[in-house]
């Protein structure tokens, strides 16, 4: 579920030597992940904002020895105010048995784009019609999340690259860098195949910017796609 301020995950680079200093100095909860650590703050990052002062602070750990490269973004719920009613959207797709059978199936939240890739292509037709419909109404409404600018110019000033992969569609990412006069690049949309969870728009992003997967984190508020990216990534 979305929320108006949406926890933040994130992937980082941690020292061995230096990890049991940052966590008590942090309060994360590290997890391995083959030459990365993936990290769940026990009070996660409430906002972009609060992500971007911990980004700023003036704790200095000591340098890594691989040096990030560049920050991957999720976009809505991330970058942006949620807007769009989800359980609506699913609703319309899904009808509401189907709906109440899928959610109870899956109660960490439904991938729908995964669910019709089964169905048959006029199926899908519409049901993605219905998804873009969904979308586009949350456009006029579409707000950046405040902290963006501010984390964009710190990562700017330290010539650390900025990438976006998101489930929306390409007209939701062009009126994002629009309207906002900020850019990300990559920035790969749905259009995008596979999507993410797959791992294949991380590793995209990573060859396009010659660096390997270690070298870039990826933030976002969904558990299921922007933490389960990073796991298939390293599998």
């Amino acid at each position: 579920m979305l929320h108006a301020f949406p926890s933040l995950t994130l992937t980082v680079q941690i020292p061995s030597h230096f990890l049991s200093k940052y966590q008590n100095h942090h309060k994360f909860m590290p997890l391995f992940l083959s030459k990365s650590f993936l990290f769940l703050p026990t009070r996660p990052f409430s906002s972009i904002s609060n992500f971007t002062s911990y980004m700023m602070s003036s704790f200095s750990p000591p340098k890594p020895k691989t040096r990030l490269r560049g920050v991957v973004f999720d976009m809505d719920g991330t970058l942006t105010v949620p807007v769009i009613d989800f359980p609506a959207m699913y609703r319309a797709v899904l009808g509401e048995d189907e709906y109440k059978r899928v959610k109870a199936e899956n109660p960490t939240g439904i991938d729908i784009l995964h669910h019709i890739e089964s169905w048959s292509p006029d199926l899908q037709r519409h049901a993605y019609q219905t998804i873009a419909d969904f979308e586009r109404q949350g456009l006029d409404r579409l707000q950046i999340m405040p902290g963006t600018a501010q984390l964009c110019g710190f990562l700017d000033s330290k010539k650390i690259r900025r990438g976006l992969i998101t489930r929306n569609i390409k007209e939701a990412v062009d009126l994002f860098h629009n309207r906002f006069g900020i850019t990300f690049s990559p920035a790969l949309s749905r259009e995008f195949r596979p999507y993410k969870p797959d791992p294949g728009p991380l590793l995209h992003i990573c060859s396009t910017w010659e660096v390997q997967p270690n070298e870039v984190m990826m933030v976002g508020d969904s558990l299921k796609d922007d933490i389960d990216v990073v796991f298939n990534t390293f599998r």
